[in-house]
């Protein structure tokens, strides 16, 4: 098969699968969303990765990190890489309650760095939600007692039901918890070079066996208390004050072309200095923001062709910075697109 120009989309394999054993909260609606046939549940598809654990791959064989030069990384190229990773999650169980530092937390290591990342809900079953956030009086004391007591820490924390459409920024320092019942993408940025660091404050007292399912003869994951605790932004505000600082409620997908932003530097709902995601739906003719940075694009419904490059529902695509013009066709589409803008 013969190379793609450097600066055309690149479509990427659909499977990029982690094993059940990482994800042993995972569920069958990833599978379905890209027209899979029933099999192994699956938690995580890295959609858009670089990462050297998941990389995404071409359809030439070659890693994404291997398709990308100077000019597809744009801003990025004097960074050292890109710090884009965009997942898809599908809870069938609620993960565990954790915690991401800033990059100059004390303690992190050279090769470590915080997590930015986002949640953009595609589906949810009646009920289901996320834990963001601390409750009103949940103070340092009141958490080291729970998790000290192996008590239930998600009385602790704000529990926040979702629908599709829902967009959240988790902030550096903020417990949370993505509830069963939810598929979502998850755009985040992970310094290049570097691994982003979960800490894990508590896991619902599960115990595991050697294979990642859940057994309650077998042995609980690994915790990280006092580092979760460390970092922990307990001035950040409660409920609806904390929602209205990091979601917007974008509802259904358009019929009619559009782009909407929902997070980014400036000319968003949303501030972030990490993350630019924008929401892409209808029929029609839409022009892309030109962030002069690689962007991943995920389809969740419906069709985007870039140039001569059709991306169908369930698959993802990085669009180059040099790519022009920045111009998609959308059919009956609805689709996340999201770039790393800025070193948080």
């Amino acid at each position: 098969m013969g190379h793609q120009k450097s600066d055309e989309p690149i479509l990427l394999e659909e499977q990029n699968f982690t094993p059940p054993s990482r994800t042993p909260w995972g569920g069958e609606r990833i599978r379905a969303l890209k027209g899979m046939p029933p099999g192994q549940v699956v938690g995580e598809s890295w959609e858009v990765s670089v990462e050297p654990s998941f990389p995404s791959v071409g359809l030439d064989g070659r890693t994404l990190a291997e398709r990308l030069d100077a000019a597809a990384l744009g801003e990025e190229a004097a960074r050292g890489g890109t710090a884009l990773l965009v997942k898809l999650l599908d809870t069938a169980d609620a993960l565990s309650v954790q915690i991401h530092p800033r990059d100059d937390a004390p303690g992190l290591a050279p090769d470590e760095s915080g997590k930015p990342e986002s949640w953009y809900v595609v589906a949810r079953e009646p009920g289901a939600g996320l834990y963001l956030g601390l409750a009103e009086g949940a103070d340092e004391a009141r958490v080291r007692a729970a998790l000290d007591g192996g008590a239930d820490l998600s009385s602790l924390l704000g529990f926040v039901p979702v629908e599709p459409g829902d967009f959240f920024v988790i902030e550096a320092g903020t417990p949370h918890c993505i509830g069963r019942g939810v598929l979502l993408v998850e755009p985040q940025r992970v310094a290049p070079g570097r691994r982003g660091v979960t800490y894990r404050y508590w896991d619902w007292n599960r115990r595991y066996d050697e294979g990642g399912r859940l057994d309650p003869g077998g042995e609980p994951r690994a915790l990280h208390r006092e580092e979760a605790l460390a970092v922990t932004r307990w001035d950040l505000p409660r409920g609806e004050a904390l929602l209205e600082r990091v979601r917007v409620r974008a509802g259904a997908p358009c019929t009619e072309a559009r782009g909407e932003a929902l997070c980014g530097p400036s000319d968003a709902p949303l501030r972030s200095e990490a993350l630019a995601v924008a929401r892409l739906s209808g029929t029609g003719e839409v022009t892309l923001p030109d962030w002069n940075l690689l962007t991943g694009l995920t389809v969740l419904d419906g069709v985007v062709t870039l140039g001569d490059q059709r991306v169908p529902r369930g698959r993802s695509a990085a669009l180059p910075a040099s790519w022009r013009p920045r111009i998609a066709q959308l059919e009956g589409a609805h689709a996340i697109i999201a770039a790393t803008p800025h070193r948080a």
